[in-house]
């Protein structure tokens, strides 16, 4: 019997478990050290999905304020061997300049992923709603910008 029948599950998901409640509770000074370490797990998928987990939630948290630039920096730099988590941060950075009313670029929104426009579509900014109606990549994306707007319209 090994350890996997001990404990009832793999132990990339005990690990993954584990890596999730130690990033929940990180102290700021120690974030980059954790996500690095969480990378560095031989299971890749598992550590970066741990970590685009917390980059996620951070982003959510910070995206308003101003803690944001220096954090996004921090973890773009933790981040930066990892394409997948480099371009979710980017995106991170273009739905704040969006929702924050700060400049961007319709093209830019249209080139991103369509987590990103889906996120933009849901959101309050009409200049991106209005982008995503006539453009998004997806239906459900271009449905979900109109649905936006209309509610807009009743407001």
């Amino acid at each position: 019997m090994n350890a996997e029948d001990n404990q009832g599950e793999p132990a990339e998901h005990a690990r993954f478990a584990a890596y999730l409640a130690d990033l929940e509770q990180v102290a700021d000074a120690d974030e980059v050290e954790l996500v690095g370490c969480v990378l560095a797990d031989p299971d890749q998928v598992m550590a970066r999905a741990a970590v685009v987990r917390h980059l996620d939630r951070r982003a959510a948290e910070l995206c308003p304020g101003p803690a944001w630039e220096e954090w996004a920096v921090a973890m773009t730099r933790a981040v930066a061997a990892h394409p997948f988590l480099t371009r979710r941060l980017r995106e991170w950075s273009l739905l704040r300049a969006v929702t924050l009313r700060l400049p961007w670029h319709a093209e830019e929104l249209l080139a991103s992923s369509d987590w990103l426009q889906l996120k933009a579509a849901a959101g309050p900014a009409p200049e991106a709603l209005g982008v995503l109606a006539d453009r998004g990549r997806t239906k459900r994306i271009r449905n979900t910008a109109r649905t936006g707007l209309a509610r807009r319209g009743r407001d």
